[in-house]
């Protein structure tokens, strides 16, 4: 660990109020990460409650991951600099309120409205969740803490599905989406009361100015857009709209433009909204990069095996969701496990969690492909539980591994750009896979109903992107293990 992180003892709580705060901060998080994956299954229902088309339906999903994404960097900064407790309070507050409004939606557009405001919610207590744990503990304690942050952020991802069926299920067809947005308001709440309460003062007021860098945060702002809005509206279909990849070139642009402010507000003496000087710490930039990657490529798994369960096999939602349960317990296993382990194994441990995630993956393929129709969801349940045992040793002991020589005052903008990394990630990497998904149907089966032999193709397609995804995360893990590995000998 770097000697530049703040010492746990800056925060005067007993080991007993630390892991309090930290289990409030950790049962938020895995509330507005659920919304990413639990809403998916209530499209059909939306669309039939409202006659939603297919535009707005994937709005109410990305816009979501959009607005997220876009507030995570300005939360980061504003964290470091004021009360983390405070900005994690009004985040949840704003999460509450919009779900609400979403549950009592009319139509589709207060809906989609009320979707974009809970993604800002969630991206602005989201970094105050990582500086948190940055703050409240470090060296082996840290890296147990990520461990059981990362094992609780793996079973939401997983069981998002499963809760999102049953939830409709329980509601009935016309208004069981509605459940979906009111389970999160006692539940939030609840730990409203808990975080006034429990959560530490880690920043005071100060007579300074806030400094926001306001030139950086447009110039960030039209970079995310702009890169995220096409791979959002990628579908594959004949009907997705070519001219949008045209804000790839605005992005090039904006980017350029934003990294050469940052670097002119940084020489100026100032504090600049993303401090390029992260990106130096090769801890870090390995670690976020392998992360971006990785995200690009589970969610996608679970998105992919979803459809097929549900179109090629005609699967209930909720029979769909239970399939990954197994990847979401042995995850959560794994991710206590790895959290421990961390301090031992280093680096190595997250490549061989990499390697089994490729493994499950393979198996997912062979198993759809290979199988009776009828035993298929119980191959592919086994194959998620291998996938599951190396997806812990990946997700927590890298966010361990990328904060470690973090400064303790920046640690929630370095975990606010790391989670956006993971954001943009997911939304490449699902548009990359359901892209070959649908146009495999499409061009195989034409204006026909398809059948399993083409959703044969359509799986094992998009289930390629995620194969070269992962094995790009485990060139990455590698990479970085070399350069750990140089770094000792010179130092030896």
């Amino acid at each position: 660990m770097s000697s530049s992180a703040m010492p746990t003892g800056s925060i005067p709580l007993t080991p007993a109020k630390r892991w309090r705060a930290y289990w409030v901060c950790v049962a938020v998080a895995a509330l507005t990460i659920l919304d990413l994956t639990k809403v998916n299954v209530a499209l059909p229902s939306i669309e039939e409650a409202f006659g939603a088309g297919s535009t707005e339906l994937q709005l109410i999903v990305s816009g979501y991951v959009l607005t997220f994404g876009l507030t995570l960097v300005p939360a980061g900064r504003l964290g470091d600099q004021r009360s983390r407790k405070t900005l994690f309070v009004v985040g949840l507050a704003i999460f509450t309120l919009s779900s609400i409004a979403c549950a009592l939606a009319p139509t589709g557009a207060v809906l989609l409205a009320a979707r974009l405001v809970q993604g800002v919610g969630a991206g602005i207590q989201m970094p105050q969740v990582l500086g948190l744990v940055q703050e409240l503990f470090q060296g082996a304690e840290r890296g147990r803490a990520f461990g059981i942050f990362g094992a609780t952020i793996g079973l939401s991802t997983a069981f998002g599905p499963t809760l999102g069926g049953l939830l409709i299920l329980l509601g009935g067809p016309a208004d069981g989406w509605r459940w979906i947005f009111w389970i999160n308001v006692p539940l939030a709440l609840g730990a409203i009361a808990l975080a006034v309460w429990v959560l530490p003062q880690t920043r005071h007021p100060q007579r300074r100015p806030l400094e926001l860098d306001p030139l950086g945060l447009a110039l960030f702002a039209v970079s995310v857009v702009s890169l995220m809005w096409p791979f959002l509206f990628t579908t594959g279909s004949p009907s997705d709209e070519p001219s949008r990849w045209w804000l790839l070139v605005v992005f090039v642009l904006a980017v350029s433009a934003f990294l050469a402010w940052e670097r002119r507000y940084a020489a100026s003496g100032r504090h600049p909204l993303v401090p390029l000087s992260l990106f130096r710490i090769s801890s870090y930039r390995n670690g976020t990069a392998l992360a971006t990657v990785y995200f690009a490529a589970l969610p996608s798994m679970f998105l992919l095996t979803t459809l097929y369960l549900q179109h090629g096999l005609g699967l209930a939602p909720v029979y769909a969701g239970m399939v990954s349960i197994g990847f979401a317990l042995l995850s959560a296993f794994t991710s206590w496990r790895g959290g421990l382990l961390v301090e031992r194994y280093g680096r190595k441990l997250v490549v061989w969690g990499i390697v089994i995630v490729l493994v499950g993956v393979v198996l997912l393929v062979v198993a759809a492909l290979s199988t009776p129709a009828a035993i298929t969801p119980w191959a592919m349940a086994g194959a998620m539980v291998v996938g599951g045992f190396g997806g812990g040793l990946v997700i927590s002991p890298n966010q361990t591994l990328a904060l470690a020589d973090i400064p303790v005052r920046q640690g929630g903008l370095a975990g606010s750009v790391g989670q956006l990394g993971q954001r943009i990630g997911t939304a490449v990497g699902t548009a990359i896979a359901l892209s070959l998904f649908y146009s495999t149907i499409f061009r195989e089966a034409g204006s026909g109903e398809p059948d399993l032999g083409v959703y044969h193709d359509a799986y094992g397609l998009g289930m390629l992107s995620v194969a070269v995804l992962v094995s790009v995360a485990l060139a990455i893990g590698l990479a970085d293990l070399g350069v750990r590995r140089r770094h000792r000998r010179e130092f030896d």
